[in-house]
């Protein structure tokens, strides 16, 4: 099996498309197939089938095709943008954030200055959490160093 990664509606406006994710896979998506079931997506991305009925209800996810007796079948697109959604979730951008990002996709190329602005005003956001996690991992490492210093001398080492 292989895994496909190109998100048609980022090479369509003429942009690079995103690194993968290195992690595991948790169902990866075979080659020439495009149509996956809501436990399907669920099984891949980890979402609850909820959580993806949720994200379209709010208008997260852009429009998913139905088959003639209602149920959802999930594309290859749809997949790469919850990879993407996913990515922001797991940076801390608030929801209505994300949904007012997934508006200004379907506005349009118009849109693009738009999308820069939310997207650099949260990537300042990420770089201030993380310096202050780094901060927070010095004074850890602080602590674990003295502790580890105290045990040895205590035990004459």
């Amino acid at each position: 099996m292989t895994v496909t990664a190109t998100d048609t509606r980022v090479a369509d406006q003429g942009l690079s498309a995103p690194p993968r994710c290195k992690g595991p896979v948790l169902h990866p998506r075979p080659t020439g197939r495009d149509q996956y079931t809501i436990s399907e997506v669920a099984e891949h991305t980890g979402l609850s089938a909820h959580t993806l009925r949720w994200y379209e209800r709010i208008g997260l996810m852009p429009h998913v095709d139905r088959t003639h007796t209602g149920q959802r079948r999930f594309s290859n697109r749809d997949l790469d943008w919850l990879d993407l959604v996913s990515k922001l979730r797991l940076t801390g951008m608030p929801v209505a954030d994300m949904v007012r990002y997934a508006e200004l996709v379907r506005e349009g190329e118009h849109t693009f200055a738009e999308r820069e602005e939310l997207l650099t005003a949260h990537r300042e956001d990420v770089r201030e959490r993380i310096a202050e996690l780094q901060s927070t991992l010095r004074v850890l490492d602080y602590k674990i160093d003295a502790y580890a210093d105290a045990r040895r001398a205590s035990e004459g080492v």
